[in-house]
């Protein structure tokens, strides 16, 4: 008797892009409108909600880069747990790579990096594949950030109103603090992803216990005030070569914090 093996269809995971990011890409894209067109009554919550909703943006192409690069490096089951459709509530802890983020950015007014989709790193060969993954969320923080501060290198200032370039300034400098945060070589970080790699076996298996603490220890030491203050001089410097006057970043925040004034 011949038996009929059963054909399984290997549907690839879904990759269209959710719902919920394109609404949130909505609202920025509404809000943003309502800023420089001056629509809101309150260009505060306007460009809060322009500066959150980019920032939630911002993490999902961050988390997407990741996983993105993990696929081409060997990782298939990516697309099974849904990372590509850029859906915030697919990540493995969505408290810690959204909400965290967005609470630090509406109390301190800082880029806290997130970090959440879960790569079957067995499946990936190669040290260098391995960096690139690491790599690729925080260097996508770096593009946005270029891009938000384009029109300052380009000429916008004098011609664009001010509101809507003090919302780019600082969405800009969170994508600027994000990046370089997450491109320190400290455990539980991507910076640390990049270079663990390339590190003995003894060395990676004494470290690993400590990643879970890296980020509080990293703004454990901010809270040092000459340490925050060279950090952000370093991030005022990065800003400046591209042109973006940091009283245009303080106006942001300003009307950020909508409730304040």
């Amino acid at each position: 008797m011949s038996v009929t093996p059963i054909r399984r269809v290997h549907t690839g995971g879904d990759r269209r892009i959710s719902p919920i990011f394109l609404g949130i890409t909505a609202v920025a894209v509404v809000s943003g409108w309502a800023v420089w067109t001056s629509f809101a009554s309150d260009r505060g919550f306007a460009v809060f909600l322009f500066v959150v909703s980019g920032w939630i943006v911002s993490l999902c192409l961050h988390e997407y880069a990741h996983a993105r690069t993990a696929l081409h490096s060997g990782d298939t089951s990516i697309a099974e747990k849904g990372y590509l459709t850029l859906n915030p509530l697919k990540y493995t802890h969505a408290v810690l790579s959204i909400l965290l983020p967005v609470l630090f950015v509406i109390m301190g007014g800082i880029g806290l990096p997130g970090g959440a989709v879960f790569i079957e790193r067995g499946r990936i060969r190669g040290r260098l594949r391995h960096s690139l993954i690491s790599a690729a969320g925080p260097l996508t923080n770096v593009l946005f950030a270029i891009l938000l501060m384009l029109p300052f290198t380009l000429g916008a200032v004098g011609s664009w109103p001010d509101e809507f370039l003090a919302a780019l300034a600082f969405l800009a400098m969170l994508q600027v603090t994000a990046a370089l945060l997450n491109l320190l070589p400290v455990p539980g970080l991507d910076g640390y992803g990049i270079l663990e790699p390339w590190l003995s076996y003894s060395i990676r298996r004494q470290v690993e216990p400590f990643a879970p603490f890296g980020l509080l220890a990293v703004f454990g030491v901010l809270y040092i005030q000459s340490v925050n203050q060279k950090f952000f001089d370093f991030i005022y410097n990065v800003m400046g070569w591209f042109d973006v006057q940091w009283i245009y970043v303080s106006y942001g925040d300003t009307l950020f914090r909508f409730w304040q004034n």
